[in-house]
């Protein structure tokens, strides 16, 4: 580090002005990644979850393997699999869906566990079969716990996101990697408050996504 780097001051705005395009461009790519590994995950948790909801016996052993999964440090995680699939999106992606899944099954389960079994039972009484009962009665009502699930795992892999910058796919997390490259505070400053706007954001439009699709949680909560 040399002397101008060390009386740089914290946070240069005009450099941020001057990247506003790539800024733009890392700031897309983060919320792509994130999308695209919390909407894999669920298209994996969601059938899985279901299964182990109505086969208790594999419950354990699928939420231990993606607890396993869950507890791998990213770091050495992107770095295996760089071995396998390279520099790649797909390598990204591996990594981020792997810890989507533990919270979004738990929170599938837990959500088809809420439904009242006096509402089963009065669907199956008016002639529902299994398949209707699920997708009629079932999910809409576990629909809010499921929601949860998605607004932490969200969270969760946009913080994420940030790591695979080290294989060169992590969105805002370049400019965090640049910066410490370059002893140079106004990339880093950028890229974590960056990904914080974007958590809160996605975290604050699914909730209101969730209270525009379920309006009788509204209604019972102001019941109670």
């Amino acid at each position: 580090m040399n002397l101008a780097q060390a009386e740089a001051p914290f946070f240069e705005p005009e450099w941020a002005v001057r990247n506003l395009d790539r800024i733009g461009e890392r700031l897309l790519e983060h919320a792509w990644l994130t999308f695209l590994a919390v909407g894999i995950g669920l298209a994996i948790a969601l059938p899985v979850g279901v299964y182990a909801y109505r086969h208790r016996r594999i419950y354990a052993p699928v939420t231990w393997i993606a607890g396993f999964l869950y507890t791998i440090p990213s770091l050495a995680l992107f770095a295996f699999l760089t071995a396998y699939t390279g520099l790649t999106t797909l390598t990204a992606e591996i990594g981020l869906v792997s810890y989507t899944l533990l919270i979004l099954i738990r929170n599938v389960v837990a959500g088809l566990d809420g439904v009242p079994l006096d509402t089963k039972q009065a669907a199956s009484g008016m002639g529902y079969t299994g398949r209707q009962l699920l997708w009629r009665v079932e999910l809409p009502l576990a629909f809010p716990v499921i929601l949860a699930g998605i607004r932490v795992a969200t969270v969760t892999i946009i913080g994420l996101v940030t790591v695979t910058s080290l294989i060169g796919k992590g969105g805002l997390g370049f400019f965090i990697l640049q910066g410490m490259r370059r002893f140079f505070s106004t990339p880093i400053v950028v890229g974590a408050a960056l990904s914080v706007l974007l958590a809160v954001t996605a975290d604050v439009a699914l909730l209101g996504l969730q209270r525009v699709l379920t309006p009788w949680t509204r209604s019972r909560a102001g019941t109670g």
